[in-house]
């Protein structure tokens, strides 16, 4: 290949240049972001960013020395627009044409918004430093503030915890019954709720929102059960959708993502995705670890010309609310059982297994105990029995 081309500037796509050089590829490297800026963390914009413990500064993934290990052409500010009937030319919103050999989708996901929540000010959602840069300014305009978040899962329960950090009045909404009950299963997804109470967050559960109050600015969420929030500032994570409708028209197969083997392969043998946009073996995840592990394969199965490695790392996700860690590693099936295994959801610190029938062990959950926790989540990667009638400690 002469020239491969990366469209995302993001975790993954920066990952997937990395691991071009790390296999010997010394061609032409093109990557496009539709942002100005070069890939950066995102996980501290919910958190330590939100909060002023860290600098923009902080959050750059490469130097200057990795950028000229790289050796790649940096195309910002400019989104892809199109991909031809080949897969080997993408087509910019600039005008611009880029011929390829091979092509890296990694496009990553834009969040789902609230219908009229753009026409008022003070709604916010929180995807890029952009975002992150908008809601910091508008929880320091006064103090206290009354902060809405619209959504219980990991975004919108991060937002709540740095906005009662900065000391504003907060509120979370959820739909569903309880926040990350798809994700944890009734039980740990109570304790996780609880969290929000221990901190004097206002959760209500069970509705959703009809409409956003204000003239201009947002004064109020009014919801489907009738009930209107006075709000100052309100911050929608409701989830994301991935970023793939510049792919309209092309041949790939899209279905809530860019459909891929098991190797991140596309239906075109020379273009790959990875990271928030692809749906690898049938699933989607909109994980860090996935964005981080899923380019290696992807990009080995690209030079190869076809699939010759697995590209679907075990899920993995945490988070960081109310002082308190939560990690969860595995698949949560639907005949398990939850065990506590170490600690007490009481004192906010244990250990918890998933587990089958037959006492297999598919996932763990853990809140404050991480050492135990990666021990479990090295046997359940490396397909080691984990548990098993024992106590982990």
């Amino acid at each position: 290949m002469k020239t491969v081309a990366v469209v995302g500037a993001s975790l993954a796509g920066l990952y997937a240049a990395r691991a071009l050089r790390a296999e010997g590829y010394d061609g032409r490297l093109v990557i496009i972001g539709d942002e100005i800026h070069r890939p950066y963390d995102r996980p501290p914009l919910s958190k330590e960013f939100l909060t002023g413990a860290v600098d923009e500064d902080q959050l750059a993934l490469c130097d200057a020395e990795e950028e000229a290990e790289l050796n790649a052409e940096w195309l910002l500010g400019v989104r892809a627009q199109g991909l031809d009937a080949r897969g080997r030319a993408l087509r910019l919103d600039s005008g611009c044409t880029v011929a390829a050999d091979g092509v890296v989708i990694a496009t990553g996901a834009a969040p789902r918004r609230l219908p009229g929540g753009a026409a008022l000010s003070g709604v916010h959602t929180l995807r890029t430093l952009d975002d992150a840069r908008a809601l910091r300014a508008g929880l320091a305009d006064r103090q206290p503030v009354r902060v809405v978040v619209v959504g219980g899962g990991f975004i919108g329960s991060e937002v709540a915890s740095s906005c009662v950090a900065l000391g504003h009045h907060v509120t979370v909404v959820e739909a569903a019954p309880l926040p990350l009950l798809p994700q944890l299963g009734e039980a740990m997804a109570t304790v996780c709720a609880s969290l929000h109470a221990d901190r004097g967050v206002r959760l209500v559960t069970g509705t959703s929102v009809a409409a956003l109050n204000g003239p201009g600015a947002v004064t109020g969420v009014q919801l489907t059960d009738g009930r209107l929030l006075p709000a100052d500032v309100v911050v929608v994570g409701i989830g994301a959708a991935p970023s793939t409708g510049w792919l309209d028209g092309s041949v790939l197969a899209v279905d809530d993502g860019v459909l891929c083997d098991d190797g991140g392969v596309t239906t075109l043998p020379q273009v790959v995705a990875v990271g928030d946009v692809a749906r690898v073996g049938g699933t989607r995840s909109e994980h860090w670890t996935s964005a981080t592990e899923q380019p290696a394969a992807a990009v080995r199965n690209l030079l190869a010309g076809r699939t010759v490695e697995a590209a679907r790392p075990l899920p993995y996700f945490w988070s960081d609310q109310y002082g308190v860690r939560i990690q969860f590693a595995g698949r949560r099936l639907p005949d398990c059982t939850v065990r506590i295994t170490d600690g007490s959801p009481e004192e906010r610190s244990f250990l918890a297994v998933y587990e089958r029938p037959d006492g297999t062990v598919t996932a763990a959950l853990a809140l404050n105990r991480p050492r135990a926790f990666m021990r479990l989540r090295r046997e359940l990667t490396s397909g080691v029995p984990a548990g098993h009638g024992s106590r982990s400690g």
